[in-house]
């Protein structure tokens, strides 16, 4: 039987410990009815002076931010008559969220379940426009771990709580007779989960502090790299086509700059299909050495990610990181379209997944109507067609589909 305990939301030195635990405090206050509050009312006087805002993106160096960046740096907001910014990078979820809900930036990528957090557990006025990708995260465990059960009597990292990481990570634990904890130490047969950022699991691994980690590319790929991990398994792999972070907006931009709103997902549309038509291109476009600066990840990095490779496939599918090479799964893959199936399937996953904080509101919560209620695809099914249609993006089937979610 799994057991849960209150979070201990970092590791490490005492220093860093108080500081993630504040990072983590910090973002449960925001989506909070008293933390968010302040920021709404600000958000809604900035909005009120600038009605004609310009786009303004925000977003974490992870790949997840692609289609964002990639718009931005092939002008295709201002081809559809906007005005845009340089986008702003954050470090953390945290300072994400509170420019977000603050007006300073209108344009962000948030993990798919934090949205839900957002929306259903704070009332923040925030709509889902589209997914900003698929697949694109990895559980990365330390060499020495050949098998689940040596998992056991360790820690490892995810994200957030509120994460598709953290729902496939239980789904592995449970499905390999291991129990999860949030503080104390481990048993032998207990892993103990603890919340980190994405920057910050790289160096945790490589001193061993941690035995793994689940999060978004490109980190997973620069443990291999240096040596310091490996592959376990891809998420999807376990959740076939999933999101994982997605384009959020504000609700008084879709109702009342619905014009606006339609040519930001445009661009945004545009920028998927053309990543996946220029993948090498894209490479270049994010690492740390081009002009933008989007990212601070070498190409070599970023190229294992987003670059096809048969014959590491090959040996994933040997390893076990792969157990369903009939799927096809690129290691992350650019669909736009926010399937209502996937967002009711993620809704009832969260009801049987250990979230820390405030979460009754998730027992209440209806599938069908989350998917209907915090989902608007009116922009994206239009940008979708402008582009060919479905077919553009590699998909078949209409925009209806049936979820597949499998451990083993």
């Amino acid at each position: 039987m799994t057991r849960y305990k209150p979070l201990d939301p970092c590791c490490g030195t005492p220093d860093s410990t108080r500081a993630r635990r504040r990072e983590f405090l910090k973002l449960s206050a925001l989506f909070s009815a008293a933390g968010a509050l302040p920021l709404l009312q600000a958000g809604r006087q900035a909005h009120a002076a600038q009605p004609d805002a310009p786009v303004r993106i925000g977003y974490l160096p992870i790949t997840d931010a692609t289609p964002l960046l990639v718009a931005h740096h092939n002008g295709l907001f201002e081809q559809q008559g906007l005005q845009v910014e340089a986008p702003r990078r954050f470090r953390s979820w945290a300072q994400i969220v509170e420019a977000f809900l603050s007006g300073q930036v209108n344009v962000v990528h948030l993990l798919m379940p934090m949205t839900i957090w957002s929306r259903y557990g704070s009332q923040s006025p925030a709509k889902v426009v589209a997914w900003n990708h698929t697949e694109g995260s990895c559980l990365t465990v330390l060499p020495e771990i050949n098998r689940a059960a040596d998992l056991g009597g360790t820690t490892v990292a995810i994200p957030f709580w509120y994460s598709v990481h953290n729902i496939v990570l239980q789904a592995l634990l449970r499905e390999s007779g291991l129990e999860f904890i949030s503080d104390g130490e481990p048993t032998q047969q207990q892993v103990k989960l603890v919340v980190m950022s994405p920057g910050d699991m790289l160096p945790a691994l490589g001193s061993k502090r941690i035995a793994g980690y689940i999060v978004a590319e490109p980190f997973n790929a620069k443990a291999e790299e240096l040596g310091v991990g490996k592959v376990w398994r891809f998420t999807g792999d376990v959740w076939r086509n999933h999101a994982c972070c997605v384009v959020t907006m504000h609700e008084r931009d879709l109702q009342e700059r619905p014009e606006w709103s339609q040519k930001v997902v445009n661009g945004i549309v545009q920028a998927q299909a053309w990543v996946r038509d220029h993948r090498a291109d894209t490479v270049d476009i994010l690492a740390r050495n081009h002009k933008a600066a989007y990212t601070p990840h070498d190409t070599a990095t970023l190229a294992r990610v987003l670059l096809p490779s048969a014959e590491r496939d090959a040996e994933y599918a040997q390893s076990g990181a792969i157990l369903h090479p009939d799927w096809a799964e690129q290691r992350i893959d650019f669909r736009p379209y926010p399937y209502p199936s996937y967002t009711e399937k993620l809704v009832e996953l969260l009801k049987s997944t250990y979230v820390m904080g405030e979460n009754a509101f998730l027992q209440d919560l209806d599938p069908a109507f989350v998917a209907h209620d915090l989902v608007d695809d009116r922009y994206v099914r239009q940008a979708i067609e402008a582009q060919g249609g479905l077919a553009a993006f590699g998909i078949e089937g209409g925009y209806t589909r049936s979820e597949t979610f499998e451990v083993n």
